[in-house]
């Protein structure tokens, strides 16, 4: 969440930012919540000038019962008794405008970096760089949805009779091809210097506040409310809560992690062409890298990040470009956002497949993850993470993309995970 001083200080520089988020009321959000935030030091300063009192009138008495003026001491206890009293109400008020302070600071997304473009939607986001040959398909080629039937690799079907719409069931080749991806993209993530992490898959309230999915994706995340935990809608999550509450030693930057996971997101609302087949689903498999990095180096690990996944497809033989996110389309949490999309022939539009993100300081200080530097009082520290990278679209692109009349063709790279060189009936 931002930071308060910055609320206060930066205002203009704030406003400027949520206007290019296209944030609604966002002078009148902002105002609110710095009306609130002096309330409360108001009222803590009234507070710390009542104990400041109660404590010299302790002293004070202290002298007075020695020197035997029993009566002016107990008038004094009195007036401390008194000063407690209204101490306590005012502990209760201030601990209240906190509260209320944190709760307005959840629903202000993070401030777009300078170099964000303005925009409302996709159609506004900036290409940056397109790399590959869009691939010219055979007469006859089929979307993935129908090549998976006709392969019987994925089965859908059987997906929603176990569990629902969603859901897919990966078979034979289609299983194996899972796997090799999964293999492939860890592997490649520890060569790259990624430490592998296997972490939970449901996660509780505080990792969800931690990195910003609640109270902002509520909604989109399945709630086993029995217990208050959540399935986890990305590896992001309990990755970087792994340093929640934490202060890292200078010399142990930068953190670099790697982790595979189920991921799980409701999707409410999601409906047309854009969402058949393996396009969009309730549950899917994804590799995700998370970076910890001191302020001055965190934009270079964007770029090294960006630069890696884009070495992925690459190795994959998959056409795909490079997307600046506008300030409308970003997520709430991110300061700046790359996506990566491929190009899906059969489907003739790009498929994204992966965002990498720097949050700054967002993260970090509702996880008070922090450094502390030599000499000086800790500081809070950047986090970024990237999908390396979502299977669903990767699978669809790979199906599509390399349909033959002899089977489906597999980019070299997965070979030796997989076994075999091409999908066959």
């Amino acid at each position: 969440m931002l930071q308060i001083p910055v609320l206060r200080e930066q205002t203009d520089l704030v406003l400027a930012g949520l206007q290019k988020r296209n944030f609604p009321n966002a002078a009148q959000e902002v105002q609110s919540l710095l009306d609130l935030d002096q309330q409360r030091r108001s009222l803590q300063t009234e507070r710390d000038e009542l104990l400041g009192r109660a404590n010299a009138l302790a002293k004070e008495i202290g002298g007075l019962m020695k020197s035997g003026q029993k009566e002016q001491a107990e008038a004094l206890k009195a007036e401390t008794a008194e000063l407690k009293q209204r101490t306590k109400a005012l502990d209760e008020e201030v601990q209240h405008l906190e509260l209320a302070v944190q709760q307005a600071l959840y629903k202000l997304p993070n401030i777009p970096h300078s170099s964000v473009p303005a925009g409302r939607s996709a159609e506004d986001n900036e290409v940056v760089l397109e790399h590959g040959t869009i691939p010219q398909l055979p007469e006859g080629a089929q979307p993935h949805w129908d090549l998976i039937k006709q392969y019987d690799i994925i089965d859908f079907d059987l997906g929603n009779k176990i569990t629902g719409a969603g859901f897919p069931v990966y078979k034979g080749q289609g299983a194996r091809l899972q796997r090799a991806l999964i293999n492939f993209f860890l592997e490649e993530a520890l060569k790259a210097g990624y430490t592998e992490v296997q972490p939970p898959i449901v996660v509780n309230e505080a990792s969800g506040y931690g990195t910003g999915q609640l109270p902002d994706k509520e909604g989109q995340m399945y709630h086993a409310t029995a217990d208050n935990l959540y399935l986890i809608p990305t590896a992001e999550v309990p990755i970087t809560n792994l340093y929640r509450d934490e202060i890292i030693a200078e010399g142990k930057l930068p953190i670099k992690n790697v982790g595979y996971t189920p991921c799980f997101r409701r999707e409410a609302g999601s409906w047309g062409a854009d969402v058949r087949g393996l396009n969009r689903l309730h549950q899917f498999d994804k590799v995700e890298i998370v970076q910890i990095q001191s302020p001055e180096k965190s934009y270079a690990a964007l770029e090294e990040m960006s630069q890696y996944i884009q070495h992925l497809l690459q190795k994959l033989e998959l056409p795909y470009r490079v997307l600046r996110l506008c300030g409308g389309d970003m997520g709430f949490t991110s300061a700046l956002t790359y996506d990566m999309e491929v190009y899906s022939a059969a489907q003739g539009r790009w498929l994204e497949v992966s965002s990498v993100s720097n949050f700054e300081t967002y993260q970090a200080n509702r996880l008070k993850l922090r450094q502390r530097t030599e000499g000086g009082k800790p500081q809070l520290l950047h986090t970024l993470n990237g999908s390396a990278l979502a299977l669903p679209r990767i699978v669809a692109a790979i199906l599509e993309n390399n349909q033959t009349s002899e089977g489906i063709r597999l980019p070299k790279a997965l070979h030796a995970y997989t076994g075999f060189e091409m999908i066959t009936k």
